[in-house]
């Protein structure tokens, strides 16, 4: 049945590390964002080797799993009328690693006219776990990991393209001996966006996100931008399996250092740096699962707030386009993910807990109780208005809900909204000063 007049359209880039992952109803269901009159298209990219490889050549430039994204944006612009979306009206979205996509679309000159907002979920491509390292050297340890030793990148690829796909599912070519640690960590994904070599044609980023935002040059689309209140918390079931991460913190501080200053920074700057971080998230404590409540704010922090604090600040200050920040805070039966932390006294909504509010998962059998209907519907009424309107408007017209701007405010999305300002401003404080110690600019 076609609507009266064409719908909002909603585009959701799912998440997963850009290792795994689906935007299937299994874990996206539509029912909750569609009651709310709007058009939702979920998209697969290719993902891992297949979706990120880069040789640093016209062949293999890299980011294929984001110009997939590009592709399906296409589509969906030149095609979501016969399903009575408005193609003037396109708002992305996504969480994680399709937080970070969703945010790399604004920075991308292939995405130009594509959409007219995004909402980027718990992730930006200044979050470590987003930063790529020597990506063209982890093409080569990838082939010797099959034993293949060569510099011949065409000798590479050919070999790579006879190699059966599952196999080169879920491989970790190391560059660095550290790696082979930071990798239990959580911290290095192998295969990530990339900064392309400019070839002329066909490129997705040429420079670092960074760069991009510091220069201004940018798709000036209305921002909806934000986390959790405990992203932290979905970690807990590995910090409580093993004490892997607390030995190797204590015996390599440096390992708890931003990458971006670990990479360009001396030694002994890299360890005193690591020392004070260590300081300052546990103290004189051992790490350990002692520490669990410190781990989890060292993760929040580290992984996330300041990352996404960054980003946002740096948008800021670009275009005309509105921006606006929130922290998701509801918790009911549907905190799937956080639910470990209760034995802890952690409560609150962990990573990947704010998608039970925007997505019927059909593979989870979740309470649905007055709560949590209540609590879906304010949600939803928050993102689908947004990218109806591009502005932050709720059903309490005593609530206004004001831009980022300057008071650096951000809307609290809770049993109710509250507003406040300058959200993790102890921990963006101190994260500075560790770029400052650095030598490396904040924002």
């Amino acid at each position: 049945m076609k609507p009266s007049k064409p719908l909002t359209v909603m585009v959701f880039i799912h998440g997963g590390a850009f290792k795994w992952g689906s935007g299937n109803d299994d874990n996206y269901g539509p029912d909750f964002l569609m009651a709310h009159d709007v058009v939702l298209v979920t998209l697969n990219y290719r993902l891992e080797v297949l979706g990120f490889l880069c040789l640093d050549t016209e062949e293999v430039p890299g980011n294929a799993g984001l110009k997939d994204q590009v592709v399906a944006l296409k589509w969906v612009k030149e095609n979501i009328s016969n399903f009575g979306g408005d193609p003037n009206n396109i708002t992305v979205f996504g969480e994680s690693a399709g937080g970070a996509s969703t945010a790399l679309h604004i920075l991308s000159p292939m995405s130009k006219g594509l959409f007219n907002r995004c909402i980027p979920m718990s992730g930006v491509p200044l979050c470590d776990w987003a930063t790529p390292f020597e990506p063209r050297r982890r093409a080569f340890a990838l082939g010797k990991l099959f034993g293949l030793d060569t510099k011949d990148p065409k000798e590479l690829l050919e070999f790579l393209q006879g190699i059966p796909a599952e196999k080169l599912m879920d491989v970790n070519p190391h560059v660095l001996v550290s790696e082979e640690v930071t990798s239990k960590i959580y911290k290095i994904l192998p295969f990530t966006p990339v900064v392309e070599k400019d070839f002329g044609n066909n490129n997705f980023i040429t420079k670092t996100p960074f760069e991009i935002l510091k220069s201004g040059n940018i798709n000036d689309v209305d921002v909806l931008i934000g986390y959790t209140s405990m992203e932290g918390l979905i970690m807990l079931p590995l910090f409580e399996q093993t004490q892997l991460h607390g030995k190797m913190w204590e015996k390599y501080p440096e390992l708890l250092v931003p990458h971006n200053i670990l990479y360009e920074s001396k030694p002994k700057t890299n360890l005193e740096i690591g020392d004070r971080i260590q300081k300052h998230y546990f103290g004189d404590k051992n790490i350990s699962v002692d520490t669990i409540k410190e781990l989890v704010s060292y993760t929040n922090d580290s992984i996330y707030v300041y990352h996404v604090y960054r980003f946002l600040k740096l948008l800021a200050n670009i275009g005309k386009s509105k921006k606006y920040q929130y922290r998701f805070s509801c918790v009911s039966d549907r905190n799937v993910y956080g639910q470990s932390g209760k034995k802890h006294g952690l409560i609150g909504a962990s990573h990947m807990d704010d998608m039970m509010y925007l997505f019927d998962a059909k593979k989870t059998v979740q309470k649905l109780g007055e709560k949590e209907q209540t609590l879906i519907k304010q949600t939803c009424t928050y993102f689908t208005n947004f990218a109806k309107y591009g502005v932050m408007t709720t059903s309490s017209s005593e609530v206004q809900w004001p831009e980022f701007g300057q008071g650096e405010y951000y809307g609290d999305i809770g049993d109710q909204l509250t507003i406040g300002q300058h959200l993790g401003a102890d921990a963006i404080s101190f994260w500075r000063s560790i770029y400052e110690d650095a030598g490396i600019e904040f924002v």
